[in-house]
Formats: C-alpha cells, sequence, structure tokens
C-alpha cells in the first residue's frame, strides 16, 4: 500500500477514523511544520520541522499504531536563551480500542465506538517533547556571546558574595584541620 502524504497547515489532518479503515494495515505520513506547533494551543515547543510515519494494523477487537517521529525543533538554550535547533526522533508504541467512551485505561487508549475518531495530534507532540535531552545547549562557541559574558559576571560576583559574607562553619576549620594533619 501507498504511504498518504499531507502538508500539515490543520490539526484536522491527524485525526484518524480507525472505523473507516478498510485495509489490515495502513500506512500515513505527515510532514509537520511551525503551523502545526503553533495550532497546539499551549506547547511548550513553539517551532520545528518533523516527519512522522504513522503504521496502523488492524486487529481484532484493538489497533496497533506505530508512530515514528523524526526532524528538527526550535527550542531556547539553557545557557543563552536564544532559539537553537535540536533534532529529535522518537518512536511511540499505542494501542487503541474502540469502547464507550474516550478514555486511557493502562497503556490502552479507549476511543468512543460512537465516534471511532483517534486524534494523533497530542500523541506525536508528547512522543517528541519527549526526545528533547533534558539539558539542551548550543554547541561550543554558538551562544550569544553577551548573554554568556552577563552569565559569567553574575555567577563571579555570587560566589565572591558568598565567600566573603559568610563566615567558616568552625565545624569545618576542624575537618580541614585534620585533613591538612593527614
Amino acid at each position: 500500500m501507498q504511504p498518504k502524504s499531507v502538508i500539515m497547515c490543520s490539526l484536522e489532518f491527524l485525526k484518524v477514523d480507525l472505523k473507516g479503515l478498510k485495509e489490515d494495515e495502513t500506512s500515513l505520513d505527515f510532514r509537520l511544520d511551525d503551523s502545526y506547533f503553533a495550532a497546539l494551543d499551549g506547547a511548550e515547543v513553539r517551532k520545528g520541522s518533523l516527519h512522522v510515519s504513522v503504521s496502523i494494523r488492524k486487529a481484532s477487537g484493538f489497533f496497533e499504531l506505530l508512530i515514528h517521529s523524526a526532524g528538527t525543533l526550535i527550542i531556547p538554550c539553557d545557557r543563552c536563551l536564544d532559539d537553537m535547533e535540536q533534532p529529535v526522533e522518537a518512536d511511540t508504541r499505542l494501542t487503541v480500542k474502540l469502547g464507550s467512551e474516550n478514555s486511557e485505561e493502562g497503556d490502552i487508549i479507549v476511543v468512543g465506538e460512537d465516534e471511532g475518531i483517534l486524534d494523533l495530534g497530542w500523541f506525536i507532540y508528547e512522543s517528541v517533547a519527549l526526545a528533547i535531552p533534558i539539558r539542551h545547549v548550543h554547541a561550543p562557541g554558538k551562544c550569544n556571546t553577551a548573554m554568556t559574558e552577563v552569565l559569567e559576571e553574575l555567577s563571579a560576583d555570587r560566589s565572591s558574595d558568598e565567600e566573603s559574607d559568610q563566615a567558616i562553619d568552625p565545624r569545618w576549620s576542624k575537618l580541614k584541620q585534620l585533613k591538612n594533619n593527614n
């Protein structure tokens, strides 16, 4: 089967009619850009470019979805706060069944049988958001130099203030003496 390819402009394209699937296996391809991230109200990531491929396998009583996302997100650098490109790649497996109403029961997503529509928008976003490293900074030398200089200056001021304003606890002095005697 030939995958369908869609250029994203609206989140409606990410809604899959599970009841309308005719074949046992269906493949979908999406190209998501800045408009996708802008349409997700409240999302932390506001820009990026993703290629998402979805494979849907229909079995008796449930659907198995394999979602592969790869691309680049634009996120703020932890050090200088300027935008930076962060490559991401994520694989997600979803098990979906039709039921009385929309809910999540452990690892199984239940979609209302009367509607039969699964919205992939947030599932895709959550999988790529979880693929962002905890610490994301520019490559060495690529940070905003003005911000880096201010950060270094403030860090130096703060450490010198702490040293001069606080007297050393006498217990630490005793420990230092013991260490120096050995």
